[in-house]
């Protein structure tokens, strides 16, 4: 009887730990939209009437499947040539990769103000080269938030990749091309399935980051590419509509399920073994 107890009396202080800080909150959050008096759908009938809202959450969801596809291509060339460079380079590279992690988001943010500011080094570059006659608008646009947000997640996709691909057996690979495989049939057939479980766990990652980020929209999209994350914020600690900021978290809570289902679903179809 104690034997069989014994997990469960282990796994409780986590357990209750996650429902403490967890799940009772975001229940409590998804509790609150439904008990208005107008009705129990009326916070999310008033959230999607509003075209203005509509658009934040559709441009959320595209800003953030945008830097999820460019990180895991990016992550992925970077991961495979920092698997198979020589030991002490390998750690070098690691170290370059992680770097940034070391500094804040919001530091990061603002470094990518002063690159593409009308004032700022990529314009005086462009300038000095003659290639433009006056500075370009770079801020405030929708491709300024997708260059910081690939710029915070590829270390991520990175450093979840690299162990992956550097635990790839090379017999594999190679029997795959005695076998008569050509390289992109060994990468299509061979690296790609067996590295999809970090693929998965690295895009997901990178998705829920993107979607849910707050310092790096507001600072280089502002109000023109005002994200979730800004909108959730605007609603409870502007307005204080606490009801608005638990649908808009509630709706975030349900497209990032939503995504990561999807992107289950996908790596099993394209390798079965994945759990």
């Amino acid at each position: 009887m104690v034997k069989r107890l014994t997990p469960w009396l282990l796994a409780a202080p986590a357990t209750l730990l996650v429902l403490a800080f967890l799940i009772l909150p975001v229940g409590s959050t998804l509790a609150t939209t439904f008990l208005e008096p107008k009705g129990w759908i009326a916070p999310y009938v008033t959230f999607f009437n509003s075209g203005v809202r509509r658009t934040v959450l559709y441009r959320t969801i595209e800003i953030s499947v945008i830097t999820t596809v460019l990180s895991v291509i990016i992550g992925f060339i970077a991961a495979y040539v920092v698997a198979h460079v020589p030991g002490r380079l390998k750690s070098i590279m690691i170290i370059a990769a992680v770097f940034p992690l070391l500094t804040g988001v919001v530091v990061r943010s603002f470094a990518w103000l002063i690159l593409l500011g009308k004032n700022g080094i990529l314009n005086s570059a462009l300038l000095g080269l003659g290639l433009i006659s006056q500075p370009l608008s770079m801020l405030y646009t929708e491709g300024a938030v997708i260059a910081a947000m690939v710029y915070l997640f590829v270390p991520l996709m990175i450093l979840t990749l690299a162990g992956v691909l550097e635990g790839i057996p090379k017999d594999v690979l190679e029997a795959a091309t005695s076998l008569g495989a050509t390289p992109f049939g060994v990468f299509r057939q061979v690296i790609l399935p067996l590295a999809m479980p970090g693929l998965i766990v690295g895009a997901v990652l990178v998705f829920t980051g993107s979607f849910t980020s707050y310092a790096t929209p507001q600072l280089l999209g502002g109000e023109k590419q005002m994200m979730m994350g800004t909108l959730l914020y605007q609603r409870a600690m502007v307005t204080f509509d606490w009801v608005g900021a638990s649908t808009v978290a509630a709706i975030m809570v349900v497209v990032t399920f939503v995504i990561v289902f999807l992107m289950t679903r996908l790596a099993r179809r394209l390798n079965p073994m994945v759990a």
